[in-house]
């Protein structure tokens, strides 16, 4: 007898387990088949730092959490409705994040007293009724893997190992998810390891037939295809994105990528693949520091290069008087800073929004600079595009704000047409400029104030160049008092008039009478409008606006705030952007922060805005 198919809108899925058992890649092959589907997707994946953490213990649990549906969805979900639990450590740690409910797939061979005793528990959470709440179902994932594997030519351990992909096999079976894309998949990984990619296909083929034949799970579920803008679709996480991005702002300024970098968490995977693409005339260095990252892009920018460096809190750091003498130089720079937990080394896997006034005045001297902030995972593409625009446009180094979230979560994106994307025109010097026939390295662009960009070796376009303060056109050494603070206000006004060539901001107002708006950057955008939509369906009157340029603001930012009785702004900080706006404004902004290194619920800001709105 066929089992049921029950209809749903949305699901949110959470794989947990040690950081060996695969959780990572479990979610990611579910997510691939998900957005192949064509449902609409967002991911929260969730790892420890250590590259093996201990074996069942809290502190070495893995998940990866996949919110899909057949609509518009904005983050990852708040709360588990399906938790797979590896073992005790991974339902311990997760527990507390289910509303009563959910179902819970536990793999009970991992739940040996001493496996229990590792995290606290003295007793069974399966017997005892600490799960009573829940939809419990107790599946022997190790064994039954062992047991499908036992004609295989691998050891014992090797089918151990294989019991992520039987879980896989079974969550693919109980939400109709496709199989085809994880079976190519699996093929070309192990490819040149026959007996282990057998193994795999076998369990993933024995999960998806016990969900099939087994009393235990009686009703199959079905996520119909979300209705999303007519396009070319591809899942993409943000690195990937960022990457994509600078690519394509090389390929419209015509200028070859370089990147200088130096590994580090959780940047490194746009180095990773950056490297694969020579095709595009992308050169990667691996340098041995960070320092000799950004100094090898900034030497390649002056070479007539579109220069990159990518890192993390800890790198941007150590980055910084390079980052100056790019500012003093006047050279594009691209410079990604992927926000992690901090201080110091911090919680490398885990995410923040710390880095927003290091980027702004994190050198010595008045060294100002544009910087940009992607909202979301696919948006990292158009963010990085814009950062070079503005890197080559006004001959200055630009910070792009990613964080932790962003890099390692997911979406579908829509792929754009070429003639969608900004001519980027690098418009070299090729000739002297000065009255008498001579090169003048600052005479500025009256509409921009960018100076020219002239490449070494250009005959008769000498000149000298360097950190130390120039002369306002010849580029001769300068100390001269009145030089110096002409220059220094120059570099400022060359920044602040990127304004005029930034969208105003907009401001989501449908019944135009809101008295209380809300105002993120960066990643906090999923969060922020999912719980918007909340308060507005609960008939709650709020305003909504999103910063993309952090320096300088849109041109109607102030007017934007002044418009509004009260302004919300959440961050992952203690305020960084609240503490700007009071300043440069004057509007007295209601900060919401938490630095938990995990992105904002949506029911919490919902519960905030409310809380405020309903404020006499």
């Amino acid at each position: 007898m066929a089992k049921q198919i029950e209809q749903l809108d949305r699901v949110i899925i959470r794989f947990a387990g040690d950081s060996g058992d695969g959780m990572q890649l479990t979610g990611d092959r579910f997510t691939q088949e998900t957005a192949s589907f064509g449902n609409d997707l967002s991911t929260l994946p969730n790892f420890p730092a250590e590259i093996r953490a201990p074996a069942g213990t809290l502190p070495g649990v893995s998940s990866f959490q996949l919110h899909f549906a057949d609509h518009d969805i904005m983050t990852p979900g708040d709360a588990p409705d399906v938790l797979v639990a590896m073992n005790p450590a991974a339902l311990r740690a997760n527990l507390g994040d289910l509303p009563r409910g959910a179902t819970i797939i536990v793999n009970t061979d991992e739940f040996t007293k001493r496996s229990l005793a590792k995290v606290g528990y003295t007793v069974d959470p399966l017997t005892d009724g600490t799960l009573d709440a829940f939809h419990v179902s107790a599946v022997g994932l190790t064994s039954m893997t062992v047991a499908a594997l036992a004609d295989s030519d691998i050891s014992k351990k090797d089918a151990q190992r294989a019991k992520n992909m039987f879980a896989l096999g079974l969550l693919s079976w109980m939400y109709n998810r496709p199989t085809e894309g994880t079976t190519s998949f699996l093929k070309s990984k192990f490819a040149s390891k026959p007996d282990i990619l057998a193994a795999n296909l076998t369990a993933f083929q024995a999960g998806w037939n016990f969900g099939e034949t087994t009393e235990d799970f009686a009703v199959s579920y079905e996520i119909k295809p979300a209705k999303l803008p007519a396009g070319t679709y591809r899942n993409i996480t943000g690195n990937l994105a960022t990457a994509y991005g600078l690519i394509a702002g090389s390929q419209q300024s015509g200028l070859p990528l370089f990147l200088g970098s130096y590994p580090i968490t959780p940047a490194s995977d746009i180095l990773h693949e950056l490297s694969r693409h020579k095709r595009f005339g992308v050169r990667t260095f691996q340098a041995e520091d960070e320092i000799a990252g950004v100094g090898a892009a900034l030497g390649a920018s002056f070479g007539g290069s579109l220069g990159v460096t990518t890192t993390s809190g800890p790198g941007m750091v150590l980055k910084q008087e390079a980052v100056g003498l790019a500012v003093m130089t006047e050279l594009p720079l691209v410079i990604i800073d992927v926000q992690r937990a901090g201080p110091s080394t911090g919680m490398p896997t885990k995410t923040e929004q710390t880095d927003l006034l290091m980027a702004l005045y994190g050198r010595n001297g008045e060294s100002p600079l544009p910087v940009v902030a992607p909202s979301s995972p696919a948006d990292c593409f158009d963010a990085a595009v814009e950062a070079t625009r503005l890197a080559v446009k006004y001959r200055t180094p630009v910070i792009m704000l990613s964080d932790g979230y962003l890099a390692n979560g997911s979406e579908p994106w829509r792929l754009p047409q070429v003639s969608e994307l900004p001519k980027i025109e690098p418009a070299f010097a090729t000739e002297p400029n000065g009255p008498d026939g001579e090169f003048l390295p600052y005479l500025r662009d009256e509409e921009t104030l960018a100076r020219p960009w002239a490449v070494p070796g250009t005959a008769g376009l000498e000149h000298r160049i360097g950190g130390i303060e120039k002369h306002a056109e010849s580029g001769d050494i300068s100390y001269t008092p009145d030089n110096h603070d002409l220059m220094v206000r120059t570099r400022q006004a060359k920044v602040d008039a990127i304004a005029r060539d930034i969208p105003e901001l907009e401001v989501s107002d449908p019944t135009g009478d809101a008295k209380v708006l809300v105002l993120g950057w960066g990643g906090t955008y999923g969060s922020i409008t999912a719980g918007v939509r909340r308060v507005r369906r609960a008939g709650g009157r709020v305003a909504q606006a999103h910063l993309r340029h952090l320096n300088p603001f849109p041109a109607n930012l102030g007017e934007v705030l002044r418009s509004y009785d009260r302004v919300v702004v959440p961050e992952i900080n203690l305020g960084q952007l609240s503490l700007l706006l009071r300043g440069r404004f004057l509007v007295d902004v209601i900060g919401y922060n938490k630095v938990r290194g995990l992105p904002f619920k949506a029911e919490e800001l919902a519960d905030v805005l409310q809380e405020v709105i309903d404020r006499d």
